[in-house]
């Protein structure tokens, strides 16, 4: 800020002028200053001559952001004090710094309700059947639409053909064998005493009086569906976004994130008095692409809800890196319900490389389901609403998915169904090409089912603006936008797209991509017919083009960009989406494109799938060629779960010496309120 009228004022021109940066001087000196006094009254009982402790010697900047009382002595005790959390649309993650690996707790809230989730609705099943005018259902090869089973026959005509070519057998009747096997197929039933893997349920007090106004975690998944009194699951977070549709009120929205958080710090950190909890720090993971609201949000409820004595932020790509130990990496994250991709460069994320898809492993998940009940699987009844039924169909998609073209072929399988109150029910059944075709869904999306993904978006909560101009102020992505632009229809001559008309399903327009915005793997077709041209670049050749940007001319953000995530999915092939991603984070320099392109790491849970790496790589390679012998795919080194690097890298950072200038803590955040994110975030806020 510059007074005009006195130009050479020193008004926030100095350290000591700004909150954040006094408190944490006088912090400091205060340290400098009780450290001196212990060490001279320690050195004070020793008699002359005598050597003093080792310890005495030790500079206490390790507890980074801690209150003085803490009890931290040394590096080995450094990350006994702060917790880090990482929550997701499917699963928390949540340990101390100094455990080797997380607490993983399902994000899931049971509340006492009228009815489950599986009973609204009248019952209908996910996924979602057609049926004839009588209300009976349709033949498994209608029940899904004719725009599915077309979809589904042409990927399995090409999977055919792609393997004939690569000199793999083909029965030319496989896909009868199986369905006619699965036709015939009639459930063994096992008593429950004789089940050596029987499911241990939730008990639930059959007076409804004493029954536990809500339960978390995998006790939630556990509570039978028909219980007495019923209970209702509430995922508050979906797609990465909170959860507007099941909730009428942001107040209890917000409560639930707070509840499960606090329980699993309670049952899994065995930390059960709250009034001890702030003596601890706390390192919470933010998206790549975040949106403000859910920054602050996280502030509050960290600082006030919680009761922690101070917070950090990072982000899930930078922290990936953090955990792998590297430098230079094209980070992508396949989690249940979103994929993020970000390339990552000297310990910060290139914000215009940021893409967010709206798809993950649930999306395979649902997939998988509806391509083997249209083979006539042979428990057709299969609900994914139902607790036992979600459990599962997760179950199976992991024994048996693979992206293995070795492993297509009619293949004998067998599953057991476990309901509460019921006898297990065996299962035999094959399986063909829906274990590969599913999660090829990756790489064709439009398979997956986006058709419920934007409903009640905005409900709740609305964009966060600017408090000066009023406009939208959340962060925003060249990369992202040049995927949201392909994704997106032609706006009709009458008026903007109506929220909730895109259900990404038109995905087939990223090869033949709108006008308005040229495709951003242009710049690298150019490449390879000119060697000396530049990369990255999404502006296309003709000045009548606008390419996407994240500011206007006057350095102001499009609001029309920002109001598009919000009413259009961000859906891509995966492949596409990396690609374009690398070519916005290389910004035309040719070195680091070829960098990020080999050092792409492949983080998440949706990525344990067998041979998924090749795959991806194969991709890549097929579709740009001349950087064949520069992609590769990096699996996270050291053995580390895919699952849990985003975590380690978080408390990796926790415990750095250099993290002191990104704690927040509750003074700060009492006197300045989200104002303090601008002064301690690690990227511009």
């Amino acid at each position: 800020m510059i007074n005009q009228k006195n130009y050479y004022t020193e008004y926030l021109k100095r350290d000591d002028q700004i909150l954040p940066l006094r408190l944490q001087q006088e912090e400091r000196r205060n340290r400098m200053t009780t450290n001196a006094k212990d060490r001279d009254r320690a050195l004070s009982q020793f008699k002359p001559g005598e050597a003093p402790a080792p310890d005495l010697e030790l500079e206490l900047d390790d507890d980074v952001g801690m209150d003085e009382g803490s009890g931290l002595v040394g590096q080995e005790a450094l990350g006994s004090k702060i917790i880090v959390i990482h929550p997701g649309s499917q699963n928390l993650r949540i340990g101390l710094a100094n455990d080797a690996l997380p607490k993983t707790v399902p994000m899931v809230i049971a509340r006492k309700w009228t009815n489950n989730e599986s009973e609204e609705d009248q019952g209908e099943p996910r996924p979602k059947r057609l049926k004839l005018d009588d209300g009976t259902a349709m033949e498994p090869e209608k029940m899904f639409g004719d725009e599915f089973a077309s979809q589904y026959a042409t990927m399995s005509t090409e999977l055919k053909i792609h393997m004939r070519a690569h000199k793999r057998r083909v029965l030319p009747n496989s896909k009868e064998l199986i369905v006619n096997y699965n036709r015939r197929t009639e459930p063994e039933t096992i008593s429950e005493h004789n089940d050596p893997s029987r499911i241990d349920w939730t008990e639930i007090p059959s007076d409804p009086q004493k029954a536990p106004a809500y339960i978390t975690g995998k006790d939630a998944l556990r509570i039978p569906d028909f219980s007495v009194p019923r209970y209702k699951l509430f995922w508050p977070l979906r797609q990465g976004w909170y959860n507007e549709h099941d909730y009428d009120q942001k107040r209890v929205l917000y409560d639930d994130v707070a509840v499960i958080i606090e329980e699993a710090i309670k049952t899994q950190l065995n930390i059960p008095r709250k009034k001890d909890w702030p003596q601890y720090g706390c390192v919470f993971v933010v998206p790549d692409l975040y949106e403000r609201h859910y920054v602050t949000q996280a502030l509050d409820m960290v600082l006030r809800d919680l009761g922690f004595g101070s917070v950090c932020f990072i982000q899930e790509s930078l922290a990936a890196s953090f955990g792998a130990g590297y430098t230079s990496t094209c980070v992508v994250d396949i989690g249940a319900q979103k994929t993020s991709i970000c390339c990552v460069e000297e310990g910060m994320c290139i914000e215009n490389s940021r893409i967010n898809l709206k798809y993950g492993g649930a999306d395979v998940t649902e997939t998988f389901v509806k391509m083997m009940l249209f083979d006539h699987f042979p428990y057709s009844e299969i609900n994914l609403n139902r607790r036992y039924d979600f459990l599962l169909a997760e179950e199976i998609k992991i024994r048996f998915c693979t992206l293995n073209e070795a492993d297509v072929s009619p293949q004998p399988a067998d599953f057991h169904i476990r309901a509460p109150g019921q006898n297990t029910r065996k299962y035999l059944f094959k399986t063909y090409d829906e274990i590969l075709l599913a999660p090829y869904g990756y790489f064709q999306p439009s398979i997956f089912d986006h058709s419920l993904k934007l409903r009640s978006r905005r409900k709740l909560i609305g964009r966060s603006r600017d408090l000066y101009d009023d406009s939208p102020n959340d962060p925003l992505s060249t990369a992202h936008s040049a995927i949201i632009a392909m994704t997106a229809p032609p706006p009709p001559a009458n008026g903007p797209v109506a929220n909730g008309q895109v259900d990404g399903s038109n995905t087939a327009a990223v090869s033949t991509p709108l006008r308005q915005v040229p495709n951003p793997l242009q710049k690298f077709s150019e490449q390879e017919r000119n060697s000396h041209s530049n990369i990255g670049s999404p502006a296309p050749d003709d000045d009548d083009t606008v390419a996407p940007q994240a500011e206007g001319e006057n350095g102001v953000k499009n609001e029309g960009d920002v109001s598009l995530r919000d009413d259009v999915l961000a859906i891509a092939p995966l492949d596409v989406a990396i690609l374009t991603s690398i070519i916005h984070g290389a910004r035309n320099d040719d070195r680091k494109a070829r960098d990020f392109l080999g050092g792409i790491m492949v983080i998440g849970g949706g990525s344990q799938i067998p041979n998924f790496h090749n795959y991806l790589e194969g991709k890549l390679k097929t579709t740009r060629p001349i950087f064949a012998k520069d992609i590769m795919i990096a699996p996270p080194p050291r053995e580390l779960d895919p699952q849990s690097v985003v975590w380690k890298g978080a408390s990796v950072f926790g415990k750095l010496r250099g993290t002191n200038d990104s704690w927040i803590s509750k003074l700060e955040h009492d006197r300045l309120g989200a104002r303090v994110l601008a002064y301690k975030l690690m990227w511009a806020w």
